[in-house]
């Protein structure tokens, strides 16, 4: 299974201080199981591959998303 998830910003900077706050998810991960995430220019691009469960591969695609609103919030409120 894959998944690429493309997420668009207002900003360069933007884009990459989410990308930064997620690619922790990048290391140390179960056997069969990938997730790369870069950014460039406004955009931050995800790649998951999971060869093991379909709960698996739900599950880090849901973390990962949950990681990025974070990322998003704290973004927002140190704006204000």
């Amino acid at each position: 299974m894959e998944a690429k998830i493309t997420l668009s910003y207002k900003s360069e900077k933007e884009a990459e201080a989410v990308a930064k706050a997620v690619s922790p998810d990048n290391q140390k991960l179960p056997l069969g199981l990938f997730v790369k995430t870069t950014s460039k220019e406004s955009t931050v691009f995800t790649l998951i591959k999971c060869e093991t469960r379909l709960q698996t591969f739900m599950a880090t695609i849901d973390d990962l998303l949950g990681c990025v609103s974070v990322a998003e919030k704290a973004l927002s409120i140190s704006k204000e």
